[in-house]
């Protein structure tokens, strides 16, 4: 086939037809461009004799690049172009049998192949076959003898000789350059002039240096643009040649001062068109420089072209932008006419890309005259929208031009607030009256684009600036009365009796247009605007001509299987928006928000509210449709699929890279911004600009990218554009399941996660509806099996080392965000799940792989992710992380807390790394911080609970915990003590108004309580003795505030006070806890003397008293040296320990005595813990000393035993008891206890009755005093105490019957009179009944301890009974 289309000048007439094509402008033969240029492809990849006849041929070249900037619109062509570029301009280096030093004779082989190191250095256009110029395999052999005579040796030989002698190519062009040339070596190794202009060309600082200076000493407008030319060339070099980073053109500029020489062609107005023309190159030049800097903006460019944008009169580069009326009036030449356009155009494209730059620029000054400058364009772009003259407003290519530039102007917050003459609301009006002005003269009045083609890129860009203006109106407005200035009239000019009525309705039909980016920008502008409620009502009575209303039609969009996922998206936040308004469940009069309406004409029955909502997801079998819409998400790479605008019948912009293209930009996900919309649509805040965002629709490759068929969306236009129904709005018959279409567009996360966020709005709606409803159709358990760690994980991996072949960083990038995006809505939506329906959550095979994936993606590394909006995105996702993990351990603790401590426990030393980092982004991302200490706080808390309630139970299962994770793990000590630091410096760095020093206060409380590590490093940190001081610091300023007047004014200040003084004291409980060291640090550091002398504050605050009683407790639970302290009396503001004992009154004891003595019966949890703390007291000898001196013991005789048929003794009185039983430990304590006079007696009535949690008390009370030899005349004189002992022998309880036989064994030991005594037929016959029901009962005593001692006693009990 080749032969024969060769035969027949194929080449020639190709050649032909695209010479005719250039002489007419591509207007004649413009559909036989691409099949042309296809075929010359084909023939010159297979055929490398003509291939290297046509490279040879430079108009050729010339043609083709004139053919691709003609057809630059046209991507197929461009690519074809580009294709024929790669085969003619590297077809000399693929033949390598040219460089060959015995070329063969036999002929080139067909198959285009180019050597490796091209592929590394060009982004070549196509894909084509590569291999090694010589071969890695190969033995490099010595060259032969005559190789100095073949050209290309000798060339590189001259080269190479140079730039060896004279060190380099710098010292070599002054060499060059110098005057006059001494010769120093041989004439062959001299440069002939070629080798002179290649070293000059090639060597980019000389070069550019040469091209500045050919512009300083220009004397035409020519020479000017040449040398400006040259210059963009060297920035196409730089682009090609290096993957990435700044190449040898941007770095050589920034060392250059080339902004004073291009000053003077930019401070002027142009007087001709030859200055016109020359302007347009150097601004073409200044975008081309912002385009290769935008990712590391140099901040010294910025200003340097802000202060020349912000000169005063004349500023060229603002004024041209809007023509003057004389210079209207000269625009009769068409040349003219052109260059002007043109020049307006660059003018445009330089501010966008300008505009652009500044995402990533921290310097003030720069931001400064950004924002002026912002303001400044946007009343120059508002002019030039405001042009009244007919012609040229319905220039589309120079409207759509100024619409595009007002995108990327608007997509910046704060756009309009710096100007010093004009109100920031003023500006917003003026642009909403001329945007609006726009889409309707150009959409809404010509029926939308299915009527005509005309204004597509203008309906495009208005609609994104009037979502772009929606956020910029409601930050500078001071209410929502802005809202009506976005209604129009309704109806249309035939109309002239129909009452005129303000509405949104111009937006419905945007909603259903061909484009899907206007439908997806319009809904998006929908989502804004219903974000207020005076939206939501607006948007609701425009749609109410509507088959199914406002909700029926956005339901309809969100269930559409055909429709692209930003759309549904966009669909699925206005219903989350209209969510957020309480709705009724009846119909209520005068109700400004009534909800859906539904009205079933078979029946004739009416529904509102939330009922109408019920019947509405039933009637389009709303979860049936999430079900399956979740079983078909795609979560692989997404790619822009440039094929995609053809299918639908549209075109994209010219600039594939983006620039001129705001919608590439802002199709990138939310990135999370700082704060929720719980109220409202997260879609309203994600149309700002941002960089290194991907395309405006992200899809993957593949049949399924294609558009849905415009017969649906003719169908349901005529569904929107039909006869108007009644008012109350019904449900579409027919429509709830869409019929099936062959092609189905992408399910993506940032759809879920819309869909997650209104599943929580009805959550909230109607909570048991929908929980059922998620039962039924399974959808929690479907969304969380989306959730995968290790995609995540790599993709993560993928950014921080990129495979040789990896797709560009912002589409994994863009990825990334997305599923982090779809994490915290799911989070969001489980949270609320937890606190319906737990059930929802708990289930085993969801809750286990949920919470292993969560722990997978808080451990991921983000340590080299370089983006600073990614690494915003997870620390925005791993706080809603953290919270999901809290609320379900607070939830769910049986169920979650052992998969969560296993989970960790798995990644221990990552979760510590992880949780150091957020606990120390305290200041940087509080909310992150903040989340991180309530999850520690609250896992270590529940942890407790849980090990004390399975203290008393039998077979429990023991996992790893988070104590011994703390404690006994040896590898990762360092990143502990990290972890430590960390939260100990959250807690002291912050001020007491902080709620993060309150969050902070509470995680370490939690670790202090159950980590010896945590508490050896508090006292290795001077935790104690700081909080001893802040205590002393509030005990000084409570005492100097209540001196003085105002005490009204003084209170909110002194409940500050109080509540620090509670963290204070809850820490340094925790941090005593079973810890002696830490009890020493605290008796040195004077703890109860301050205690003392904050005793008066204590007493007016029951939950102060109570912290510091508990606070005692600890401190004197097993620590003798801590007990006696509180014997030690105190004096002055900062008491120091004396060196003896003082009276009750003098020390912290008798304040304890006296509170105990006098404590109302109402104040149980106070009173509960100042007898707890006695009963500590009681075990230390010199406070015994004191109870005994102070008469305490006395009140106990005071105590009433109950009456009646009440048989159980009161809480007082059980306190007493336990204290009395701590003090008859010892035997000074017993004597205390027996010289109260009727103590005996009452301890026997008290007997009589029970308690549920300690029984036995008085039992146990007379069985310590029987074991002291000089107490048992006085037991044995009291017939009622023995009568008591000996009937637990018959109780029923063992725990009775061993008490008494222990007592009476040891009141009868070394004793001959109570064996007279204890002889009693009564008692004799007890204790042998008891003995021998023991031995038949207990015949294996000797496995059970207790057992085992009470067979023994009664053995004992019986052998001295029976002796002599």
């Amino acid at each position: 086939m080749h032969a024969v289309v060769k035969k027949l000048h194929l080449i020639d007439k190709i050649i032909e037809y695209l010479n005719e094509c250039v002489g007419q402008d591509g207007e004649v033969i413009e559909c036989l461009i691409q099949p042309c240029l296809t075929l010359l492809r084909k023939v010159l990849c297979a055929d490398p004799v003509m291939r290297m006849a046509l490279s040879q041929q430079s108009s050729l070249l010339t043609l083709l690049f004139r053919v691709s900037l003609i057809f630059h619109e046209n991507c197929a062509v461009v690519t074809e172009v580009g294709a024929l570029f790669c085969l003619l301009l590297f077809d000399e280096v693929s033949r390598m049998d040219t460089w060959s030093v015995n070329p063969s004779n036999k002929p080139s082989p067909s198959v285009f192949s180019l050597p490796v190191s091209v592929f590394r250095r060009y982004h070549l256009p196509v894909r084509v076959v590569g291999h090694h110029a010589v071969s890695p395999y190969s033995i490099v052999l010595p060259l032969s003898a005559d190789c100095l005579s073949l050209k290309p040796v000798s060339d590189m030989l001259r080269i190479a000789w140079n730039l060896s002698w004279y060190h380099g190519s710098d010292n070599l062009l002054k060499h060059l350059n110098s005057e006059p040339k001494i010769q120093e070596f041989s004439d062959a190794l001299k440069l002939c002039t070629e080798d002179t202009l290649a070293l000059q060309m090639t060597h980019t600082a000389s070069a550019l240096r040469d091209c500045l200076r050919s512009i300083v000493e220009a004397a035409a407008h020519r020479e000017v643009r040449a040398a400006i030319t040259s210059m963009s060339f060297y920035l196409l070099n730089d682009r090609l040649s290096l993957k990435g980073g700044a190449g040898p053109c941007g770095v050589t500029l920034k060392c250059l001062s080339w902004h004073t020489t291009l000053n003077r062609f930019l401070q002027v107005l142009p007087a001709c068109t030859e200055d016109e023309k020359l302007l347009i190159d150097i601004i073409h030049f200044l975008n081309k420089l912002l385009k290769e800097q935008r990712k590391n903006s140099s901040v010294e460019l910025l200003n340097w072209l802000l202060e020349l944008l912000l000169r005063h009169s004349p500023n060229p580069l603002l004024d041209l932008l809007v023509l003057t009326e004389s210079q209207a009036r000269e625009e009769v030449d068409d040349i003219r006419t052109a260059v002007r356009q043109q020049l307006q155009k660059e003018l445009i494209a330089l501010f966008n890309t300008l505009l652009l730059s500044f995402m990533a620029v921290t310097d003030r000054k720069c931001l400064e005259l950004l924002y002026v400058f912002q303001t400044q364009l946007a009343l120059k772009l508002l002019q030039c929208l405001r042009v009244t003259d007919a012609p040229h407003f319905y220039g589309l290519p120079s409207l759509e031009r100024t619409l595009r530039g007002m995108a990327h102007l608007t997509a910046s917050p704060g756009w309009s607030s710096h100007s010093p003459l004009t109100k920031p609301l003023e500006i917003c009006v003026k642009y909403l009256s001329g945007l609006l002005e726009v889409i309707t003269s150009f959409y809404v009045e010509r029926g939308g684009n299915a009527m005509s083609f005309m204004g597509k890129g203008v309906t495009k860009s208005t609609i994104l600036c009037l979502l772009h203006l929606s956020h910029e109106m409601m930050i500078q407005a001071q209410s929502s009365e802005w809202m009506s200035l976005w209604f129009l009239p309704l109806g249309t000019q035939s109309e002239e009796h129909a009452p005129t009525q303000q509405g949104l309705a111009w937006l419905i039909p945007l909603w259903v247009d061909r484009d899907p980016e206007v439908r997806f920008t319009s809904l998006g502008l929908g989502s804004a605007l219903t974000t207020l409620e005076t939206g939501c009502m607006a948007l609701s009575n425009s749609c109410q001509n509507i088959s199914g209303g406002l909700w029926g039609t956005v339901v309809n969009i969100l269930l559409d299987q055909s429709e692209c996922s930003m759309v549904r998206r966009e669909a699925a936040f206005i219903l989350q928006n209209l969510l957020v308004i309480p709705m009724p469940s009846v119909i209520i009069k005068d109700y400004t928000w009534q909800g859906p309406c539904v009205h079933d004409e078979d029946s004739g029955l009416s529904l509102t509210g939330k009922p109408a909502l019920q019947a509405l997801l039933s009637h389009c079998h709303f979860y049936e449709h999430l079900n399956q819409m979740v079983k078909h998400c795609y979560l692989g790479r997404y790619t822009f699929d440039l094929n995609f605008s053809a299918l639908d019948g549209t075109s994209e912009g010219s600039d594939l890279n983006g620039v001129d293209d705001p919608f590439k930009f802002w199709s990138a996900p939310s990135r999370m911004s700082n704060q929720d919309q719980d109220s409202g649509s997260l879609s309203t805040l994600e149309t700002m600009v941002a960089p290194s965002s991907g395309s405006a629709e992200f899809l993957p490759l593949g049949p399924s990218a294609v558009s849905l068929p415009e017969a649906s969306h003719d169908q349901f236009v005529a569904q929107v554009m039909g006869q108007h129904e009644s008012a109350s709005a019904q449900l579409p018959h027919g429509t709830s399941l869409p019929a099936p279409l062959p092609r189905q567009c992408v399910v993506t996360p940032p759809l879920l996660s819309a869909v997650c966020g209104l599943l929580d709005g009805l959550l909230t709606v109607a909570p048991g509806d929908t929980a059922h409803a998620f039962r039924q159709a399974r959808l929690i358990e479907l969304l969380c099996n989306i959730a995968d760690a290790t995609l995540l994980e790599s993709c993560v991996q993928e950014l921080k080392a990129p495979l040789p072949l990896s797709p560009p960083v912002e589409h994994t990038q863009a990825q990334v965000s997305f599923l982090l995006e779809y994490l915290s809505s799911l989070s969001r939506l489980l949270q609320s799940c937890l606190l319906v329906d737990p059930d929802l959550v708990i289930q085993d095979e969801l809750l286990k792989p949920l919470i292993t994936n969560i722990i997978g993606i808080l451990t991921i590394c983000t340590k080299d992710v370089l983006d600073v909006e990614l690494i915003s995105a997870f620390y925005h996702t791993w706080t809603h992380l953290f919270n999901l993990l809290a609320t379900l351990l607070r939830k769910a603790t049986v169920a979650s807390l052992p998969p969560v401590t296993v989970g960790l426990a798995k990644h221990w030393m990552a979760v510590v790394d992880m949780l150091c980092t957020c606990v120390g982004l305290s200041t940087t991302c509080p909310a992150l911080s903040t989340a991180s200490l309530q999850f520690l706080s609250v896992l270590l808390t529940e942890e407790a609970k849980r090990h004390l309630q399975d203290q008393d139970k039998a077979n429990v299962c023991h996992g790893p915990s988070m104590a011994s994770l703390l404690d006994k793990t040896q590898e990762n000590q360092k990143s502990l003590e990290r972890l430590h630091e960390v939260i100990l410096q959250c807690y002291e760095g912050k001020s007491s108004k902080d709620v993060l020093k309150r969050v902070a206060a509470n995680a370490l409380m939690s670790l202090l309580a159950v980590s010896r590590r945590a508490q050896k490093h508090a006292l290795k940190a001077d935790l104690i003795d700081s909080c001893m001081e802040q205590m002393k610091h509030i005990n000084a300023q409570l005492n100097l505030d209540s001196l003085r007047p105002g005490k009204a004014a003084l209170k909110k200040q002194e409940d500050g006070f109080i509540k620090e003084l509670s963290i204070a004291m809850q820490l340094l409980r925790n941090c005593l806890y079973q810890n002696e060291e830490c009890k020493e640090a605290a008796l040195e550091a004077h703890l109860v003397p301050v205690l003392h002398s904050l005793w008066p504050w204590l007493l007016m605050d029951d939950s102060l008293m109570q912290i510091a009683l508990q606070l005692l407790c600890v401190y004197t639970a097993n620590f003798p040296n801590g007990c006696s302290s509180l014997c030690w009396s105190s004096c002055g503001q900062y008491p120091v320990q004396a060196a003896y004992r003082g009276a009750p009154a003098t020390s912290l004891m008798g304040c304890i005595l006296k509170l105990a003595s006098q404590m109302p019966l109402e104040n149980t949890a106070v009173q509960q813990m100042v007898f707890m703390f006695l009963s500590n007291l009681a075990l230390s000898h010199d406070c015994k000393g004191i109870i005994q001196k102070s008469n305490f013991l006395q009140n106990f005789l005071s105590l009433t035993l109950p009456k009646g048929g009440n048989k159980h003794l009161s809480n007082l009185t059980i306190l007493w008891l336990k204290l009395l039983l701590n003090i008859s430990f010892g035997e000074d304590g017993q004597q205390m206890i027996l010289r109260l006079d009727g103590c005996l007696d009452l301890l026997t009535e008290m007997s009589k009755y029970k308690h549920k949690s300690s029984p036995y008390i008085p039992l146990l009370i007379f069985h310590n005093i029987c074991f002291s030899p000089a107490n048992k005349p006085k037991i044995l004189a009291n017939e009622k105490v023995i009568g008591v002992l000996a009937a637990c022998l018959e109780s029923q309880s063992q725990n009775a019957q061993r008490i008494g036989a222990a007592a009476l064994w040891a009141l009868i030991h070394n004793y001959q009179k109570a064996k007279t005594t204890l002889k009693n037929p009564s008692i004799k016959r007890r204790v042998d009944e008891a003995y021998s029901l023991a031995k038949k009962t207990f015949s294996n005593s000797e496995e059970t301890p207790l057992n085992a001692y009470y067979l023994k006693c009664l053995e004992n009990l019986v052998q001295l009974l029976n002796s002599s």
